[in-house]
């Protein structure tokens, strides 16, 4: 009776220990959960844009990057093409900023929601403000941006600067 026991409470403290090893086994070794990391990588990508340093920004991103400007078309495979890309944001607007309105990254994977402004310098050339909201959809990889799909309507910017004209007052 006394080793049915025994053999009993055994199992149990192995199946309780089982239990608790996959978290901590799991666990990242910087000392931080996954979700800290995943929702602190939105407030570093503003700072990253926001540095307007284009070797600021390289650290954030994996070094096989994928980032896609969709309003413009513009697609980055990698750091070298990241860092080109950037550079030519910072050149046509010199100004440009980035506020952070929200985010939501989990599992690595989330949206970062942000108003875009500067002034038109090299862009369309028409030395003239404009600010757009928009929103990044990114993968995370070891607390690194992996994939980044920006979307924003250009058409806004292109208005906002004197490029489109602006719709009629009361038009839908």
């Amino acid at each position: 009776m006394n080793i049915n026991v025994n053999v009993k409470r055994s199992l149990t403290v192995a199946m309780l220990l089982a239990m608790l090893a996959p978290p901590a086994i799991a666990a990242p070794r910087d000392g931080k959960s996954t979700t800290d990391r995943d929702a602190a990588v939105a407030e570093k990508w503003i700072a990253a844009w926001n540095s307007h340093s284009p070797e600021k920004m390289l650290p954030v991103f994996t070094a096989d990057v994928f980032y896609e400007d969709v309003a413009f078309g513009e697609v980055s495979h990698g750091s070298a093409e990241l860092r080109k890309f950037a550079a030519s944001e910072f050149e046509g607007i010199p100004d440009l900023e980035l506020k952070l309105l929200r985010s939501n990254v989990h599992g690595g994977h989330g949206t970062i929601e942000w108003v875009f402004s500067g002034t038109d310098k090299g862009v369309f050339n028409t030395g003239k403000k404009f600010s757009v909201r928009g929103v990044s959809v990114i993968d995370v990889r070891d607390g690194k941006i992996s994939r980044s799909l920006d979307f924003y309507d250009s058409g806004t910017i292109m208005r906002q600067v004197g490029v489109l004209p602006t719709p009629p007052t009361g038009a839908k």
